[in-house]
């Protein structure tokens, strides 16, 4: 990260963090993928514990629901929001013809 970073806009604060988040994130997934293969359900580091446990999640089917009920009850059970969204682009030089 730059010296100056508190200096640069919105925009590039934004854009380096979520890069170095990606980044790390990738770097997360594998390392977790690895815990889990392992098949180890603690595992003991000089700085950490890391311990597996398995939890059961139910999850609702909304497609086999929409197949089961009408339009109108699917509507009155449904609910939106809104939802912000950010979406981050390298700016490009701008060509003066």
């Amino acid at each position: 990260m730059t010296n100056n970073f508190a200096a640069l806009s919105l925009a590039d604060r934004y854009a380096i963090l979520k890069a170095d988040i990606d980044t790390l994130t990738k770097q997360l997934d594998a390392v977790k993928a690895e815990i889990i293969a392992s098949g180890v359900e603690t595992i003991t580091g000089d700085q950490a514990v890391v311990t597996v446990a398995l939890s059961e999640r139910t999850t609702l089917d909304s497609a086999a629901a929409k197949a089961l009920l009408t339009a109108e009850q699917v509507a009155a059970c449904s609910k939106t929001s809104l939802v912000p969204t950010l979406r981050v682009k390298p700016r490009t030089a701008t060509v003066l013809a």
